[in-house]
């Protein structure tokens, strides 16, 4: 079978709504056959592909965020917050991003913390006067935070993937996600100068914010366990998901909020969510080996390298290619196909790994806020149950912020590698 038919296959089984593991193992399977190659050899290499200890993290921090939310970590932020900034003019926007901020540290999935927020800000803003367009806008954007600050579940995979420290990638991960916040948060700020009308305020309560404060103690630790003990070296990354997930169990005890029924459907969302990843890893391996036979990546480097030799201008037109992918696709078959194939590119470009992956995924998480498809827009307005035009018309001038967060971070390399580079990590 020739390359060509390969892709072709790949991309007709993708057109017909295949689901993208089972659309890599078809073509695969087919291909492989092709060479003489056994269904015996492709099984094996889909195991040997998710035979891998850091990996046990992605469930591992599945299942930290799957129980948060089940527990009701993000109103007791959405208090906090709420209380810190009563006098704010447009606080219920700012208490929507500090939750974000705040839910990120625990949670690494967009789409969990996207779920979670939905159903506690959407309704508040729009019962104080919000537009709809504005409130659910802002709580998707700032969900793209939880996969970009760590724990975050893409930068495992990509880590795992490339065969890099996780350590390292979260620590790069750091300041963007903050850039993130500083983007979204002058967009709040000058959109509030605008619409007065909602920009009220109310009185300060100290007892309420006393009662808050109280609330999240336990919550944000986390996030101090997790990284402090990754950064320090006291735990692997995959450690610290297990401690991290035997720490949420005994809070959600103290709390009184964990039965059987909030456990046993944690564990099932952490099930499913992980065997589709397992699955699309396994079958991405698949793919990787069609790929190396064909020498897919040094054709393409040739190829990129005759182009141009200049790093920015490799990486503008990467840009280009992941928002795009990451529109109808989700981050871990994007990230597990193409990092292979762009670790040995990079290369020829001086491009730090690390740099390569925040970029990546915020790249495909801008892609998944972007209409028509964007995997996040469909959850928050599958829970608001409004029209979908009315989100994209909101969501679009929340990309702009993010956009330049993201051309930043492509021009300016240091702001991803100064942090890991401090700690020692590169």
């Amino acid at each position: 079978m020739e390359l060509w038919l390969y892709i072709l296959l790949f991309v007709v089984f993708l057109l017909l709504r295949v689901p993208v593991a089972f659309a890599m193992i078809a073509s695969s399977m087919l291909y492989f056959y092709s060479h003489g190659l056994s269904a015996g050899y492709a099984l094996s290499s889909m195991v040997n592909g998710i035979n891998s200890f850091p990996l046990l993290a992605v469930p591992l921090f599945i299942f930290v965020g799957s129980i948060a939310n089940n527990l009701g970590i993000a109103t007791r932020l959405y208090d906090l917050a709420r209380a810190l900034l009563p006098r704010l003019p447009g606080n219920l926007a700012y208490v929507n991003l500090g939750t974000a901020i705040g839910f990120s540290w625990i949670s690494g999935s967009a789409l969990a913390d996207a779920a979670s927020t939905s159903k506690v800000q959407i309704p508040q803003m729009l019962k104080a006067g919000y537009p709809y367009g504005f409130s659910a806008g802002l709580t998707a954007s700032g969900s793209l935070m939880s996969t970009v600050m760590p724990p975050s579940i893409p930068a495992v995979l990509f880590a795992a993937t490339a065969s890099i420290s996780t350590g390292a990638l979260f620590a790069g991960s750091i300041i963007p996600a903050m850039l993130m916040a500083v983007g979204l948060a002058s967009y709040i700020f000058f959109w509030v100068r605008r619409h007065p009308d909602v920009a009220g305020s109310r009185p300060f309560d100290g007892g309420m914010l006393g009662r808050a404060a109280l609330r999240v103690i336990g919550p944000a630790l986390l996030p101090v366990i997790i990284l402090g003990g990754i950064f320090s070296g006291w735990f692997t990354p995959t450690e610290s998901a297990g401690i991290a997930s035997v720490y949420m169990l005994a809070l959600g005890l103290v709390y009184r909020t964990l039965n059987w029924r909030v456990f046993w459907k944690s564990a099932k969302e952490t099930v499913v969510i992980s065997g589709g990843i397992l699955l699309i890893l396994g079958a991405s391996n698949l793919m990787g080996q069609v790929l190396a036979r064909e020498q897919v990546t040094r054709h393409l480097g040739e190829w990129l390298t005759g182009i141009t030799d200049n790093p920015i201008v490799f990486l503008l037109l990467l840009n280009v290619l992941l928002i795009l992918l990451g529109i109808p696709l989700e981050a871990a078959p994007v990230i597990l196909v193409l990092v292979p194939i762009l670790m040995p590119i990079i290369g020829q470009y001086d491009i730090e790994p690390v740099q390569l992956g925040v970029i990546m995924i915020l790249n495909l998480m801008i892609g998944s806020l972007t209409p028509p498809v964007g995997a996040v827009l469909f959850v928050v307005g599958s829970i608001t149950r409004r029209p979908m035009g009315e989100l994209f018309r909101g969501i679009l001038p929340f990309l702009i912020p993010l956009g330049i967060v993201l051309l930043l971070l492509t021009l300016f390399p240091v702001i991803v590698t100064a942090l890991p580079t401090m700690l020692g990590l590169m």
